[in-house]
C-alpha cells in the first residue's frame, strides 16, 4: 500500500500560484499587496524621489531648521513681562518712555482722534 503523502496546505499552494508570472499570478499578487497595504507596484526611480520627498517630516517639525533662529518674539514678551514686575532694566526702553514724556510735556506729541488740525473746517 501506498504511503499518504502529507496534504499540502491551501497557503502553500497559494505561494507556488503567484509565484508564476502568469496575468491571472501578477492580478492576485497585485490585489494581495493591495489589500494589506503594502507596495502594489514597484516604483521607478524619479516616483521613487516623490515618495522620499512626502516620507521626510514637513519643515515646519524638523528641529534644524525651526531652531535656526532665537525665538525674539518669546523673548521680547518675557523681557517685558520682567521690566514690568521690575526685575529687568531695559534702558533703550526707558530713554524712549522719556522722550515721549518729554515730547508730551512741551506739547509736541500726536492729538487725539478728533482734535487735529482739519477739525475747524
Amino acid at each position: 500500500m501506498a504511503s499518504k503523502l502529507p496534504v499540502a496546505s491551501g497557503l502553500y499552494k497559494y505561494a507556488r500560484i503567484t509565484a508564476n508570472t502568469t496575468n491571472y499570478a501578477k492580478r492576485m499578487n497585485r490585489l494581495s499587496n493591495h489589500i494589506f497595504g503594502e507596495v502594489v507596484r514597484t516604483t521607478d526611480s524619479p516616483s521613487m524621489r516623490v515618495v522620499k520627498i512626502f516620507s521626510e517630516k514637513p519643515l515646519d517639525l524638523r528641529p534644524e531648521i525651526t531652531d535656526y533662529y532665537p525665538r525674539h518674539n518669546e523673548t521680547h514678551l518675557l523681557m517685558s513681562l520682567l521690566r514690568k514686575y521690575g526685575l529687568y532694566r531695559d534702558e533703550h526702553q526707558d530713554f524712549k518712555e522719556e522722550i515721549r514724556r518729554l515730547r508730551i510735556l512741551r506739547g509736541k506729541a500726536k492729538p487725539k482722534k478728533g482734535e487735529g488740525k482739519r477739525t475747524n473746517k
